[in-house]
């Protein structure tokens, strides 16, 4: 468990959350610039100190303000990873990882160079220079360097904002390996909703130093009491399970959690009984009132209808959905809804295309 209660004023600007985080997996702290998010990081690092706070991670209590307990930050067991690596230019790439690694006395190493390396992807790059790397290139070498030190927490910021798309698609599916094998929590700072509907699996809004909800990554997404609901990029993400593969024509059959239902996924072969994450975005949900008929659409799910919001555009609303316990969020026009006569507690059918779910 990460406790964090924090309090720093700056002249304009008050930061004042408390959490209390899960001590595994994925935290995003999400929000738009200037919401408080690197600060948080800062504080939870040492490197800024708030004005009253006591931070936690799981054992450790790093702040206590009430007992004048503040750990240096060179003492906190954390790693570290800035939009920028960072490296040292005139050092190669095994040198920068041994800079890292020679900071953890060996008794206390949880991560080798060899499981860093492979994990990372950067087995071939150790007799490189920082200046012959690509950027995606030297985040990985960054962040193989933070891992290095074997900390009790990872903290993120923004570590894909400098990149461009094609590097940020390269990097990702590392950032989803370190999710996945090692059981270091990560607090993941991000303004993209994409990003952290990828890799997180708890969620912090934020917004002018307050933390407006914290939850699961999946029933949070969902909530139409949230400004993560208004944007262009507003979705749910669903976690199901491969129950077939269809190599003819490269679609995967995802079993949604707790139920049969099933949705069929573009995508390279998995093995049955994996686990794969998909985000579906409100924008790319219509409902009918009937499942039955051919069409391009691949996907109907029964739903039942929640509840509905007024979008940011006068012309849409926001319809919350159930699938059998998951949540799906549907943007539609005033005049489908009207239409329909979409009301709470009826039964509709969702219908995704294939090639919009985000998996």
């Amino acid at each position: 468990m990460i406790q964090m209660r924090l309090t720093l004023r700056y002249p304009g600007f008050t930061l004042d959350v408390d959490l209390q985080l899960p001590g595994r997996g994925v935290t995003a702290l999400y929000g738009h610039s200037g919401s408080g998010k690197t600060t948080c990081l800062r504080c939870i690092a040492g490197l800024e100190r708030a004005d009253h706070a006591f931070i936690q991670v799981n054992d450790d209590v790093w702040q206590d303000s009430e007992n004048k307990v503040f750990v240096a930050p060179h003492k906190r067991a954390l790693g570290y990873v800035f939009q920028e690596a960072s490296l040292f230019p005139h050092l190669s790439v095994l040198a920068n990882l041994e800079f890292g690694l020679k900071r953890i006395p060996k008794p206390q190493r949880q991560v080798d160079m060899a499981h860093a390396t492979e994990l990372l992807g950067i087995s071939h790059l150790l007799d490189r220079h920082p200046q012959h790397l690509s950027g995606g290139e030297r985040q990985r070498v960054g962040i193989a360097r933070a891992l290095l030190t074997s900390p009790k927490l990872l903290l993120m910021d923004e570590p894909l904002a400098a990149l461009d798309a094609q590097r940020k698609s390269e990097i990702l599916p590392y950032l989803q390996r370190l999710h996945d094998e090692l059981d270091i929590p990560v607090l993941y700072v991000s303004h993209s909703q994409d990003e952290v509907a990828r890799l997180a699996d708890h969620i912090v809004l934020l917004s002018n130093g307050k933390a407006l909800a914290s939850g699961p990554i999946g029933q949070t997404l969902a909530r139409l009491d949230l400004p993560l609901a208004m944007g262009d990029d507003a979705g749910v993400v669903i976690e199901g399970r491969v129950s077939a593969y269809d190599a003819d024509y490269q679609l995967l059959s995802l079993q949604l959690p707790d139920t049969t239902l099933i949705i069929r996924v573009p995508h390279t072969p998995l093995d049955v009984g994996q686990a794969l994450r998909c985000k579906v975005q409100a924008r790319d949900v219509s409902l009918s009132l009937h499942g039955a008929g051919q069409s391009s659409i691949l996907n109907r799910l029964p739903v039942t209808v929640v509840s509905e919001m007024n979008a940011d555009n006068a012309a849409h609303v926001l319809i919350r959905l159930d699938a059998a316990g998951t949540p799906l969020l549907a943007r539609i026009t005033r005049y489908s809804r009207d239409q329909l006569n979409v009301h709470p507690g009826q039964q509709l059918w969702a219908q995704i295309k294939a090639v919009a779910v985000l998996a």
